[in-house]
């Protein structure tokens, strides 16, 4: 599958059979990868398709992998972040606290590889380790003066600090840079000056992985791809890329598993016969179910019980109309940054939408935050559980029971009774594994807490449910408990939205299918017209 390498020489960095696992979940399984030098790889892959753990291992954080890491064809001990470097791998994190030293000054992060590994002259001397970073930030062009690189490294913006990150990273003149989101915090003048240093490397003949959701970089800069999905290699091409199959390699389970265990769509909700025109695509009218070709599928029966309009989901894109109806499951399908985590905390008023109208059952909804969508009988399954959903030390029971402690509470004092009584609810609803309600959901494995999540925002039953990302880190045992539980709860009127970037999650669970890219909705159909193919094919013509 690999294309043909025509660089003379040992790859760069080489992966060979590398596994790794999390609490007996595969993480990834058997990747084997040459990146040569003077070459640009992109790595694509959806959330949860094993691309942080790998660069982890090449960035020498998770050392109790299977395989071998080869560096410039012998085989390489990555044991420490320390060790990477040494053997010229630089890693350029996607979290850009991870690469900053707080207290520091700007000049001080420069060189703060050289200080810490007290390579010749330590630069103790002020003025000297100022003439270094000066050095440092040229090969970015950043034009910092002396009283910016004076200042402590927290005082710069996103973005500089980012930029900050990468000079220091080329300063070592590294065999494998591996960039991750690199673009994510940066301006289009900025994103720019990136992609003309990324071709300098490589006709220095340093090797770069880039990973990147952003499919037009790609296209633009990379000489090969390379598709991880559930911990495994999919795909792997050289230039012209072929977009439509790389997408189905992210995004789609081979047509085989595919067809094992997805339910016909809309199963115990009436489909409509008819059809009508609509408005085409990038106009931001999509009320009924319009499709990228203008013609649409009527909408189910359901009444709408929340109607967006003239609603931006991402700064300068094209405000969106769409409504979702009562006793219908919308899935809304996406790559990482098309704007479906905005859609969902603007709903949930985590972060409310800077302009254009929301009505909530024909009446205003405007929910500055979480307190006031809950109120009205919102709900959200956030996409990170861990840092948004789960409190560590907390049981099952406490975790469920937590946005709702007022109406479980008298004088002050909650209701312990009712409180584990929701507890036992999810468990038997969800097909929790825990001992009982008083578990810590420490104790659980990660589809156990995901259910405990859902679980949480089922115990007081919403008007509108939804789900972000709802079946990342979960088995398919505990994916479809999820996605019966959703389909039931609308077969009861409640309107849910599921988001993923997974097309036959999405095909799994919903009645109707949204295509968000850059914000922006590009299909909007149901039954035949939001099948498997169309779909991947709108993704893939929104590059």
């Amino acid at each position: 599958m690999s294309p043909t390498d025509t660089s003379a020489g040992p790859p760069a960095v080489s992966l060979r059979g590398i596994g790794m696992a999390f609490g007996g979940k595969t993480v990834l399984e058997s990747v084997s990868l040459d990146i040569a030098p003077g070459s640009v790889v992109a790595l694509l892959g959806a959330n949860g398709a094993g691309k942080s753990t790998l660069i982890k291992i090449l960035s020498g954080v998770h050392t109790d992998h299977s395989g071998q890491v080869e560096v410039n064809g012998d085989p390489a001990a990555l044991q420490s972040p320390l060790a990477a470097r040494q053997l010229g791998i630089q890693t350029v994190h996607q979290r850009i606290g991870e690469g900053i030293v707080p207290g520091l000054t700007a000049a001080e992060n420069l060189v703060f590889e050289e200080l810490a590994q007290r390579r010749g002259n330590p630069f103790l001397d002020g003025r000297r380790l100022l003439a270094r970073a000066r050095e440092i930030q040229s090969a970015l062009d950043l034009g910092w003066s002396d009283q910016v690189l004076k200042r402590d490294v927290t005082e710069l913006g996103i973005s500089d600090r980012q930029l900050l990150i990468l000079a220091r990273a080329l300063a070592t003149s590294p065999r494998l840079l591996v960039l991750d989101e690199p673009t994510s915090a940066l301006s289009a003048a900025e994103a720019e000056r990136l992609f003309a240093l990324v071709e300098r490397m490589r006709d220095d003949g340093i090797a770069v992985l880039y990973v990147s959701h952003r499919l037009g970089e790609i296209d633009a800069l990379a000489d090969r791809l390379v598709v991880l999905r559930d911990g495994r290699l999919t795909e792997d091409q050289a230039k012209p890329f072929d977009w439509d199959r790389a997408l189905r390699a992210m995004l789609a389970q081979a047509q085989g598993a595919q067809a094992q265990g997805t339910r016909t769509r809309g199963a115990g909700t009436a489909r409509p016969t008819d059809a009508k025109q609509g408005p085409g695509p990038g106009t931001g009218s999509h009320a009924g179910a319009t499709s990228a070709s203008g013609s649409a599928s009527a909408p189910a029966s359901g009444e709408i019980a929340v109607s967006l309009r003239g609603v931006p989901l991402l700064p300068g894109r094209t405000p969106q109309d769409l409504d979702l109806r009562a006793g219908e499951v919308t899935g809304v399908v996406g790559l990482l940054g098309a704007g479906k985590t905005e859609l969902a905390r603007g709903l949930f008023g985590a972060e409310p939408f800077p302009t254009g109208t929301v009505e909530l059952d024909g009446r205003p909804y405007a929910p500055r935050r979480p307190a006031d969508a809950i109120r009205r009988g919102v709900h959200l399954v956030p996409e990170d559980r861990h840092a948004d959903a789960l409190v560590p030390g907390w049981s099952l029971a406490q975790n469920v029971s937590l946005p709702f402690l007022r109406s479980l509470s008298t004088a002050g004092l909650v209701n312990r009774r009712r409180e584990n009584a929701l507890g036992r609810d999810t468990i038997e609803q969800l097909g929790v594994v825990a001992r009982d309600e008083h578990s810590s959901v420490e104790e659980l494995s990660g589809g156990n807490q995901q259910k405990v999540v859902v679980g949480r925002w089922l115990a007081e039953k919403p008007r509108v449910l939804i789900l972000d990302e709802p079946f990342r880190g979960v088995d398919i045992g505990a994916r479809r408990d999820i996605g019966r539980r959703a389909r039931a709860l609308a077969a009861e009127g409640a309107a849910v939205l599921v988001l993923s970037a997974d097309v036959d999650e999405v095909l799994e669970v919903a009645d109707r299918v949204v295509v968000l890219a850059a914000g922006e909705i590009h299909l909007d159909a149901y039954g035949e017209d939001a099948e498997r193919d169309r779909v991947i094919r709108t993704i893939s013509a929104s590059v």
